[in-house]
C-alpha cells in the first residue's frame, strides 16, 4: 500500500476578508479555496460556524446547535 502526503490549512470564515468586517461564505471563500487548489492544497479546515451566544463567551466551541449555522456568515 502506498501513501500519499497531503497538506491543508486551519482557517476560520471570520478570517476572510469581507466587507463587513468578517468573512462570508460566498465570493471570498470560493476564492479562498479557488487560491487552495492553485497552492496544491488537499484540505481546508474551520472552526464550528454554528450560532454563538455572550453567555458562552461567543465561543464558535459551545454553539446551541451542531446543525445550526450563524446567519452572519450567509
Amino acid at each position: 500500500m502506498v501513501f500519499e502526503r497531503s497538506a491543508g490549512v486551519l482557517l476560520h470564515i471570520t478570517s476572510l476578508p469581507g466587507t463587513l468586517g468578517i468573512g462570508t461564505l460566498g465570493k471570498e471563500a470560493m476564492e479562498f479555496a479557488d487560491l487552495l487548489v492553485r497552492a496544491g492544497q488537499s484540505y481546508w479546515q474551520i472552526l464550528p460556524i454554528g450560532p454563538a451566544l455572550s453567555v458562552f463567551g461567543y465561543s464558535p466551541y459551545a454553539t446551541v446547535s451542531a446543525f445550526a449555522g450563524n446567519p452572519l456568515f450567509i
